[in-house]
Formats: structure tokens, sequence, C-alpha cells
């Protein structure tokens, strides 16, 4: 995929964040205001807003498996995305990609990885678009 444009946004651990499983289905919430990543309101374009949802949707995720591995998510946990859109290599339409960037101090870094890759299969947005989404996650 060839990016032709890229957003920024972000989400820190302070914030109040649950997930719920329904026949199998988990949503995750986490409450992030629309100041988050730089305006969030007026002229904000919808990369910016994507970038700020996946960084919300995947705390909050993260958060829910870290409770489920008894691992304390400090408040100053962050999760960072650069959202990319451009045309697909195949030529098939548009798609996404996505550097997710995680950050959770005090916590050892094997230990977030682990987090990170099984947060990775709970958050939706990694789904939501059937494959047009290429994530590449890292622990800072």
């Amino acid at each position: 995929m060839k990016v032709l444009y890229t957003a920024h946004g972000s989400a820190t651990g302070g914030r109040e964040g649950k997930a719920a499983t329904d026949s199998g289905n988990v949503t995750v919430v986490l409450n992030t205001p629309k100041e988050l990543g730089g305006g969030g309101g007026e002229g904000t374009n919808p990369e910016q807003l994507f970038s700020m949802g996946y960084s919300a949707c995947f705390l909050g995720a993260l958060k829910f498996v870290a409770g489920k591995e008894k691992v304390k998510i400090p408040d100053d946990a962050k999760v960072s995305a650069d959202v990319g859109i451009g045309p697909r290599d195949d030529g098939a339409g548009f798609g996404l990609a996505v550097t997710l960037t995680v950050s959770v101090p005090g916590v050892d870094k094997a230990v977030v990885e682990d987090l990170v890759q099984k947060a990775h299969v709970v958050c939706p947005y990694s789904h939501a678009t059937k494959g047009n989404i290429e994530v590449d996650l890292k622990v800072a």
C-alpha cells in the first residue's frame, strides 16, 4: 500500500474504560474527549477521528485483556495511532495502514508485548474493515 495521507491520534490510560462480551463479540468502550489528538472537533479529518477511535478502542481492549491476566495498567499508559490512507497494492480500492504504539510505564516490556498481541485480537477496530487495515504493533 502506498500511503497518501497520514493522521495521528492518541488515548491515555487515566480515562474510564470497559469491555463486555455479548454472544462471543467483545465491545470495548473508552470515554474519549473530543479534544484528544489535536482538535477532534471542527476541522478534524476522518483519518484523525479514526486514529483517535482506534487508540481509544485499543487502550480499552488492553485494559480488558490486562484485567483477565491480572496485570494492573497504570493511569499513564498511552496508545498512539498513526493512520495512513492510500491505494491497495492489489488495485482493489483503498486501505489503511495503522501503526499502533503502546506505552505502559512500570510494566515489563515482554508482558506488555503479550498483552498487546492479545488486545489486537479483542479490539473491534482491528477487524472492522475485513482486511483493509494493515496494522503494525509497537511497544515503546
